[in-house]
């Protein structure tokens, strides 16, 4: 990286370049990370290090603000989120916001604040979505919603029933097949392909290395959902996501029943928008959405439609290709094929 963008990045406290330099103050002694969040020095005072070591053996001595030499404010603040979430899913009952911030060490607004950036949920609804997940897991064994709800830290089923996925639970645990889904898996050049739709449209699009695998993710997707072979009412979809394959010009223009929360709404158009041979950084995203990478990872790994929502299209902030739920193999050749076809109508 040039100096001039180096110094583009301190000038706009890039946390994306955050271990990739640290900048130098002569004036002070002080070198900082490029997101320190102290009053931008003038440029000529100003010098450039690859890293810590560098700089302190030029006699420069760490910012007390942005500590560069460890982890950096907003990354102990994401290890205390973290360590929120895990809190929140170890408890047996809804654990009140002030406890919890009392055992992170933050203050509640803090807390608060800090977890909804970094999840896209507020602490009550993340330990909600997890006590939901737990409930739904244990009802076909159950003797009955009460027993299963009271097992799940419930403290009766008045909440389960007010909600528009109540009955359904109920269903559920006496063996009603509640929602089918249409199936098709065919091989293709990312090694298998799963394509579900229900009443709405596709509502997932999945890769995997056998169909047995593919039909564990997606049970484990839609638990409660009934799976119906295909009987040749995908097969034109199936042609489309094909055709786009092998010719990634070509997107197919297919109705979607995407789900999920209204900030994995709000990530998933928003990887829709990226045109095809580009990507975006999970920190260009954040800043987009004004969130934080950390949620729109999350968000992106949730994403139940492969290549139609194309998340593959992010990128981690150094370059490299960051994560993918399918296997970065895959995310690598979806991204090389849409290279070439944009290298193609280059003139």
């Amino acid at each position: 990286m040039s100096e001039e963008r180096r110094w583009q990045a301190v000038c706009g406290r890039d946390a994306a370049q955050d271990g990739q330099f640290v900048f130098a103050v002569r004036s002070t002694g002080i070198y900082c990370r490029p997101s320190c969040p102290a009053r931008r020095p003038c440029r000529e005072n100003v010098s450039f290090h690859d890293g810590p070591a560098q700089a302190e053996a030029a006699g420069y001595r760490p910012c007390k603000r942005c500590t560069p030499q460890g982890s950096s404010p907003a990354e102990q603040l994401d290890a205390l989120v973290t360590a929120a979430c895990r809190l929140l899913d170890e408890a047996d009952k809804p654990t009140p916001l002030d406890e919890l911030a009392a055992r992170i060490g933050l203050s509640a607004s803090h807390l608060a604040r800090a977890f909804k950036a970094r999840t896209g949920l507020t602490p009550k609804a993340w330990a909600n979505a997890h006590q939901r997940e737990r409930l739904a897991a244990s009802l076909p064994g159950a003797r009955s919603v009460l027993d299963a709800a009271l097992d799940n830290g419930y403290s009766n089923t008045r909440s389960l029933y007010a909600q528009s996925h109540g009955v359904a639970l109920a269903r559920r645990r006496l063996g009603s097949p509640g929602e089918t889904l249409r199936v098709a898996v065919v091989p293709c050049p990312l090694g298998h392909l799963l394509l579900a739709s229900s009443e709405n449209g596709l509502c997932a699009l999945l890769f995997g290395d056998s169909p047995d695998a593919l039909e564990t993710e997606l049970r484990q997707r839609f638990p409660a959902a009934s799976l119906q072979a295909d009987e040749g009412q995908l097969q034109a979809w199936l042609s489309e996501v094909l055709q786009q394959l092998r010719e990634p010009a070509r997107a197919a223009g297919l109705p979607l029943d995407l789900r999920g929360t209204a900030f994995q709404q709000r990530v998933w158009q928003a990887l829709r928008a990226i045109p095809v041979g580009q990507t975006r950084t999970y920190g260009q995203l954040a800043t987009t959405l004004d969130s934080h990478p950390r949620a729109i990872a999350r968000a992106c790994a949730s994403n139940p439609l492969g290549l139609l929502v194309p998340c593959h299209r992010v990128t981690a902030a150094d370059g490299s290709l960051g994560g993918y739920r399918w296997g970065v193999a895959r995310k690598a050749a979806l991204l090389a094929a849409e290279a070439e076809t944009r290298e193609e109508k280059t003139p």
